[in-house]
């Protein structure tokens, strides 16, 4: 995809990767429908989440050296750009109170909350029944046997484990000397590799957690049009390492992880099918980790519980890290 191209045609686009309606020519890019049966066995639903052992979660807490503790979730609300058509909205009511109506003889108001909109705004996780390749999802599942429109009965977000692991922070943005990167930027081994060494970090390792900063929250807060549809991002490349590195989720501060416009060669987030449907990673996005990286906390301790709402796609999260 042309950096040039205009706004209005990424945005049908992008109506068109939301509805996950693409053709088998856009979406079956290098892979095809071919499944990779996941190697804890034909009923895993958590991929890579499995290499999240009591053992790995007591290691990752002896980075706690500090007790600060950071919130990676951004506020969502009406005004929060998103990937189109997606949007969101909280409306207030007040049941049974009109005209100042109260309740026993101590006069009781109470208010509760309506959510309308999407799970997949603002900062989020995405599982595994979010992307795949002509309806073939994680683990060889049809997408017809188990995407249903009352939810999904397989890699619904209420199967996602409670997460409690190592969270390592690439400073990408800092690497290359920028504020943030530029839209379409990818970031490749090269990237990768770079920010370890510049940070001090040694090895990634399975059941961590990979997350990049490139700064691009800075955009969502100076040009919110561009948020939800151009970004740097994590290249086809970038993503295959950390496959071999064996990490359990990919983040980013960016609202889709990967480079977009697409590099030359690659199809239409074909990352989110590489680490989702091949390899059973979750994508972790729109993570703010600026005043991580404004500390110098490059290997903290992160924990995550997703409101477990049965047969969603996604979940809007706030991650935990802990230094």
């Amino acid at each position: 995809m042309s950096k040039n191209i205009g706004m209005k045609s990424f945005v049908k686009l992008s109506a068109l990767c939301a509805a996950l309606a693409f053709s088998a020519g856009v979406m079956a890019h290098d892979h095809g429908a071919e499944c990779k049966p996941s190697k804890w066995g034909k009923d895993d639903q958590i991929g890579n989440m499995n290499y999240v052992t009591p053992e790995k979660t007591l290691a990752a807490m002896k980075l706690v050296t500090k007790g600060k503790v950071y919130k990676l979730g951004i506020e969502t609300n009406r005004a929060t750009p998103a990937y189109p058509p997606r949007n969101y909205s909280v409306t207030v009511v007040q049941p049974g109170q009109v005209n100042g109506v109260t309740f026993g003889d101590n006069k009781l108001s109470y208010n509760d909350d309506i959510v309308m909109g999407w799970n997949g705004v603002g900062s989020q996780i995405d599982g595994f029944g979010h992307i795949g390749t002509e309806s073939v999802y994680y683990n060889c599942a049809k997408g017809e046997d188990f995407a249903k429109i009352t939810g999904l009965t397989k890699y619904g977000v209420e199967t996602m484990p409670a997460i409690a692991t190592k969270a390592i922070i690439l400073d990408i943005a800092g690497l290359m000397g920028v504020e943030f990167l530029p839209e379409g930027t990818p970031i490749n081994v090269k990237e990768i590799e770079g920010a370890m060494k510049r940070q001090g970090i040694k090895s990634i390792e399975k059941g961590d957690i990979v997350i990049l900063h490139t700064g691009w929250l800075k955009v969502l807060a100076t040009d919110p049009k561009k948020f939800g549809s151009v970004e740097p991002g994590l290249s086809k490349g970038g993503a295959l390492y950390l496959v071999e590195k064996g990490v359990a989720a990919v983040g980013a501060d960016t609202w889709g992880v990967e480079a977009v416009p697409f590099e030359k060669g690659v199809g239409v987030f074909e990352v989110h099918q590489i680490l989702l449907q091949h390899n059973g990673i979750y994508i972790l996005e729109t993570m703010n980790v600026e005043p991580l990286v404004k500390d110098g906390a490059y290997e903290v301790f992160f924990t995550l519980g997703a409101a477990r709402l049965t047969g969603a796609v996604q979940m809007i999260v706030n991650p935990v890290a802990i230094k």
